[in-house]
């Protein structure tokens, strides 16, 4: 596939993001069945909570990553600008699109090329799981990190929207094998993710001992990739039942948990709230990732970005007060109750 031809994709992923129902239709995250324990009196004082964490070594002002979305398009150099603006304000972490296109077709380097944009942001690359079954390795992995100057790199796995799109991925046979050697001779921080049908208990129990430095459970109940690929390939949903099939992000969290309690979790898949992240991080997770609700201000400005997360900050810092958690370590003891 040359320049023009991903490039054009990448497009039309964003607009299928932007203008179709791309949301799960009968699934939900599950985060709803679930309840922080309220207090009448918290003894917390809202304007003293402290939101702040640590990431993959790197400080943060909340624990929240801006999701992986796009990049190899004029429109993706724009939105990639403003996420990362937007991240090194607030102090946040940028997970960046797959950079498959940038290696394979350099000249689409500029629009991953946005450190300048955020020098002491936590800026984590991206490529797919499935590259490494046609020949990429940890060279190419190391060239995605230092090319960008990222703190690390997310290797996602989609077996689902591969299948489904047009002249996608299809051969993930071998990569346990190959995901274990990787780990070994990349000298950067490597994280494992889906990109929202989940991370079940069993793969975590695969690799959970690798070396990863995170494991993105991205779960389903947020943007259905699946139906994503459908509606660029088709213009419609074609196959309803596979395009809704996923684990949904609670459960695939709580199961995670279970499997490696130590292990460092991202949540992600259908965020939206702070009482959503709240609850995340109750449940297990250190940080969450945040992607679509984060598109249409990116095409606006750096500014209209920076007001969606505040928003979810300060209704995060909200819950904290209503639990009585002064700061996120003692978020992460409070007990949920199920509804």
């Amino acid at each position: 596939m040359d320049t023009l031809e991903l490039a054009t994709r990448k497009l039309k992923h964003l607009d299928v993001c932007l203008n179709y129902p791309v949301n799960y239709q009968t699934r939900t995250t599950g985060f709803e069945f679930y309840d922080l324990p309220y207090q009448a009196l918290p003894e917390t004082d809202l304007a003293k909570l402290d939101s702040r964490c640590t990431f993959l070594s790197k400080p943060l002002s909340a624990p929240i990553l801006i999701g992986a979305m796009t990049g190899g398009a004029e429109k993706a150099k724009l939105i990639n600008k403003n996420l990362a603006l937007a991240a090194e304000q607030l102090g946040l972490g940028l997970m960046l699109g797959s950079q498959r296109v940038m290696l394979e077709h350099p000249e689409a380097s500029e629009s991953f090329a946005v450190r300048a944009y955020a020098p002491s942001c936590l800026l984590i690359g991206n490529l797919g799981v499935a590259q490494l079954n046609r020949g990429y390795g940890s060279r190419e992995i190391i060239r995605a990190i230092e090319t960008i100057g990222a703190d690390a790199l997310a290797l996602h796995t989609n077996p689902l929207q591969e299948a489904l799109q047009e002249a996608g991925d299809e051969d993930f046979s071998g990569l346990l094998a190959k995901l274990e050697t990787i780990i070994k001779e990349v000298p950067y921080p490597l994280l494992l993710k889906e990109v929202g049908q989940g991370l079940s208990k069993e793969v975590v129990n695969q690799v959970k001992d690798f070396g990863f430095a995170a494991l993105d459970i991205a779960g389903a109940g947020g943007t259905s990739w699946a139906r994503v690929e459908e509606f660029v390939r088709y213009g419609e949903i074609r196959h309803a039942e596979l395009t809704d099939w996923g684990i949904p992000t609670a459960k695939a969290l709580v199961d995670a948990k279970q499997v490696t309690p130590a292990h460092t979790l991202i949540a992600s898949g259908g965020i939206r709230t702070g009482l959503d992240i709240a609850k995340a991080l109750a449940l297990g997770a250190d940080v969450v990732a945040i992607a679509r609700p984060l598109l249409a201000p990116a095409l606006d400005s750096a500014e209209a970005v920076i007001e969606k997360l505040q928003d979810l900050i300060d209704e995060l810092k909200i819950a904290m007060h209503c639990t009585g958690a002064k700061d996120i370590a003692a978020l992460k003891t409070l007990e949920l109750s199920k509804r």
